[in-house]
């Protein structure tokens, strides 16, 4: 995740101590046996959408052996024991649990920071003040392009109109909110339509996620877009940020699942501003590009554990049979212990990158989704050779 508004102005936000405050080399949060990662918990696979790109392939309904409330609890219990700063409650669509606000008030008095990954669709009013009352810090909310576009993507009519009240509903709730869009060929040409939509609704954080090829995303790895198209992205971004910067708006726009940002970003700004590329460069350092398996780790609704959200067919183990502190720490998966150190593991255009402390080889599952091998070059990488080679 790469804060382009805390790397182009300077501006604080949401999880920034996280990703920006150790020194550049040190050994990320989640590495050590004292404190454990940021987990995205998919608390259920029952959706109520049919999103094209759902890395847990979601169904309509609960799937057997989910993890009950006191198995959740005892879950929790291990992930505040073990100092897990922030506990991201995702699915499916985690509002399909019933028991998730007594989960989330639970996690929140164990002195875990919970928020909320939706689509927005069941955010009525009232949902609204009472996961405001049980402890949500933070919702994000998918609006994947404007109407026709989100409800095509998202597989169900009148999904954008519902997840934009949702949205509304959480801002009249007090409940701190932003929006959340997948970059394709399918939401592109939407994007500018999105940036204008985050002014005019006062969203104050909007994150855009690169296309990670994992689960039904999958299938649409022939439909991301293409190099020229995601370097544009970044440069519409780039320019909202800097117009809502001018216009004294404090507003946070990141990406999200592309490291190659980051290396653009430094680039672009050292043509503009070299003194203040050198403390951006700092910044993506202390950040120190893809964290799966480091600061970013996953459990899904049947207890299953994996080194992030995508990587789903690497399972180190599951919190029914040994605590998930103990699965992390001990790093016994050769694939987690891979990606632990995983330069001298990289392959073609990754291995010889000069950008890896501020990428580290950016997604592994997509190069094994395209390419067969985790270890083998990203194919979303958009940056030419010549760039790979510029520092």
């Amino acid at each position: 995740m790469i804060n382009v508004t805390k790397l182009l102005t300077g501006l604080d936000g949401e999880g920034d101590h996280l990703r920006y405050s150790l020194p550049a080399g040190a050994r990320p949060i989640g590495t050590t046996a004292e404190k454990g990662p940021v987990v995205v918990w998919n608390a259920t696979r029952a959706c109520n959408l049919s999103c094209r790109h759902c890395y847990a392939d979601a169904c309509p309904s609960k799937e057997e052996g989910e993890l009950s409330t006191t198995e959740a609890m005892d879950f929790i219990d291990d992930l505040a024991a073990f100092r897990v700063p922030v506990l991201l409650f995702s699915g499916g669509e985690p509002l399909m649990r019933r028991d998730l606000p007594e989960l989330i008030a639970y996690a929140s008095s164990k002195g875990l920071r919970p928020v909320l990954s939706t689509n927005g669709t069941l955010i009525t009013s009232g949902k609204a003040k009472l996961l405001k009352e049980a402890g949500v810090k933070y919702a994000g909310i998918s609006l994947d392009g404007l109407e026709g576009k989100h409800d095509r993507f998202r597989g169900r009519g009148g999904s954008f109109g519902r997840a934009l009240s949702g949205i509304r509903n959480c801002q009249n709730a007090g409940l701190k909110v932003g929006l959340r869009f997948t970059i394709s060929s399918n939401t592109y040409d939407d994007l500018d339509g999105i940036l204008e939509l985050i002014e005019e609704e006062n969203i104050t954080r909007a994150c855009f996620y690169h296309l990670v090829y994992s689960g039904r995303g999958s299938a649409l790895r022939k439909e991301d877009v293409t190099r020229e198209q995601s370097r544009q992205a970044v440069e519409k971004i780039i320019a909202k940020t800097l117009e809502l910067h001018r216009k004294g708006k404090a507003v946070e726009l990141l990406t999200v699942d592309n490291h190659a940002d980051g290396v653009y970003l430094y680039q672009w700004m050292k043509e503009r501003d070299p003194e203040r590329a050198a403390t951006l460069l700092e910044l993506l350092r202390r950040n120190g590009g893809n964290r799966s398996g480091l600061a970013i780790g996953c459990v899904d609704w049947q207890g299953r554990v994996y080194p992030d959200q995508f990587m789903r067919d690497v399972e180190i183990g599951n919190i029914r049979e040994r605590k998930f502190s103990d699965l992390w720490s001990k790093a016994s998966h050769p694939v987690l212990a891979g990606l632990r150190d995983r330069a001298p593991l990289l392959k073609g255009r990754c291995k010889s990158c000069g950008w890896l402390d501020i990428c580290n080889g950016n997604f592994r599952a997509r190069a094994s989704s395209v390419r067969g091998d985790y270890w083998d070059a990203d194919p979303a990488c958009y940056l030419s050779d010549r760039e790979i080679r510029m520092v």
